[in-house]
Parts: C-alpha cells; structure tokens; sequence
C-alpha cells in the first residue's frame, strides 16, 4: 500500500524536477562554471529581489576549482535563472585553513598553477569578494604578496564574518 500512494504522489504531484547531470548547464552570468538545473515548478523570483550572501570555506579544491568558490558561480546563475537581475546579488567568499591556498597566484598544489585563478576573476568581474583569514594566511605563510588582485585579507574570518554580518550578509551553510 505505501508503494502505491508512493508511486500516485509521483504520477499525479504535478511538475516535479527530474533533472540528470546532463541536464545541469553553466551560465547565464558564469560561464564554465557553476552548472545548475531549471527548477519549471520554482516560484519566480522578482528581478528587483537582493540578496547579500557569504560563502565560507577551509577545503581546499587541491589541484581542482575550490568547491565553495564553484557554489557562489552556482547561486549567481540559479538566481540569475530565476529571475533575479545579477546587479542585485552581492556574495562574499571567506577562505580559512588551507583553502587559503586557492586565492595564491601558485595555487595549491597543482603543477599547472591555480586552478580556481580563471573562476574568481569571472566572479571579480561580478563585484564577488574574496575575504582570506589573516590568522590563517599567517600559519601558512601567505602573505598579502602572494594572493591573487583584488582578494582582500582580513585580521580572521571570525572578523570579516562578523562585518559581512553588520553590512547585512547572510551565512550560506552549503
């Protein structure tokens, strides 16, 4: 019996979102990046909607794009899907612990350079701050020097989370 209303409330719950891998595309405001499926059944979002969002990271992506920094390229390109203009969406990428590493000119271990170096300029170019923890870059031996233009360091996470939060940033937890 379960397996029966299981299978009704598929058949007859409308548009439910099926999507496969293949049917996550990059764009439209990061191309490369950021692959994202159409949510048909999602509410529309108005294009005047804001949103002030701070991702946090301490993995490192290693020798691949930084995980987190890949998700702010997906937010930008859900909302932007879903209707919200992108000159209204303001992120902010905090890095602490060894995903410092992915906001270096070298980049972390990867024999080619960095490979999240091509992935943060699209997301500079969208106004997306890169926040590294000074505690952090401290313990391993990063200075201001060595981080790619335009990412700023901060006295710790701890703070540059407490002053996203006072400017109205919320805490994105994926």
């Amino acid at each position: 019996m379960k397996l029966f209303v299981l299978a009704a409330l598929f058949v007859f719950s409308g548009s439910v979102a099926l999507a496969g891998p293949d049917d996550f595309t990059d764009g439209p405001v990061i191309t490369g990046y950021g692959k994202v499926t159409n949510v048909e059944a999602a509410t529309q979002l108005d294009a005047a909607q804001t949103f002030r969002v701070a991702f946090d990271t301490s993995k490192s992506g290693e020798a691949e794009v930084n995980r987190t920094i890949n998700s702010a390229a997906r937010f930008l390109n859900m909302q932007a899907r879903a209707g919200v203009a992108p000159e209204n969406i303001d992120l902010a990428v905090v890095l602490h612990g060894k995903a410092v590493y992915d906001v270096t000119r070298a980049g972390p271990e990867a024999a080619d350079g960095n490979p999240s170096t091509e992935l943060i300029a699209l997301l500079q170019a969208q106004s997306v701050r890169f926040i590294v923890c000074g505690q952090s870059a401290g313990y391993y031996d990063v200075t201001a020097q060595d981080l790619l233009p335009g990412v700023e360091m901060a006295v710790s996470a701890m703070t540059a989370h407490a002053l996203l939060q006072q400017d109205g940033f919320t805490l994105n937890p994926f």
